[in-house]
């Protein structure tokens, strides 16, 4: 199946798609509106960060799909389905802005790897458009497979930057230093 015959067959009956990304924020605000004060508490902070990866990473998948389709495809904004390419985004940003009103994103598990791969993936992104707009690489005006691979390429390239930049691994703490 490709993602063509994918987006057809959501097109076709969209119900499944429109509820799971309409379930997330009210899941969101209904937890929101459940605990008091403990929003980043051990199992409400953990239900914040299953809402986020089930949201953001369709959300990504989405804004990758969208930043594709209109800047390499050059397709319009009318000729595109609504519910596979702008819903999920919208769920995305109103599941983070639900749960950013009463938690700090900071103190969700796992929220700071999330953040740092859409920051990835759109310098990644900025990177491809500006070779393709320069005509570095006649590359480009081959085969979608041969975009994916200098996808991955730089993509590989950032990743490695970023882990040299922020210097590795943080050093784990011994268990005396927690108590001190």
């Amino acid at each position: 199946m490709t993602l063509q015959q994918l987006f057809d067959s959501i097109a076709a009956d969209p119900a499944l798609v429109i509820f799971y990304f309409s379930i997330i924020p009210i899941t969101a605000l209904l937890a929101n509106l459940a605990n008091g004060e403990e929003s980043a508490q051990s199992p409400w902070s953990y239900l914040y960060s299953t809402l986020i990866y089930l949201v953001c990473i369709p959300g990504i998948f989405a804004v990758t799909l969208c930043a594709y389709t209109f800047l390499f495809e050059r397709q319009s904004f009318l000729n595109v389905n609504a519910i596979v390419y702008f819903l999920p985004i919208f769920s995305m940003l109103a599941t983070l802005l639900i749960i950013r009103r009463k938690v700090d994103l900071d103190r969700i598990p796992g929220f700071d790897k999330l953040s740092g791969l859409l920051l990835m993936i759109a310098a990644t992104f900025i990177v491809m458009l500006i070779i393709e707009k320069t005509r570095i690489i006649v590359f480009f005006y081959g085969s979608v497979a041969s975009l994916g691979v200098l996808f991955l390429i730089i993509f590989g390239v950032f990743m490695f930057g970023w882990h040299k930049l922020m210097g590795g691994k943080p050093k784990r703490r011994s268990k005396a230093e927690d108590w001190s």
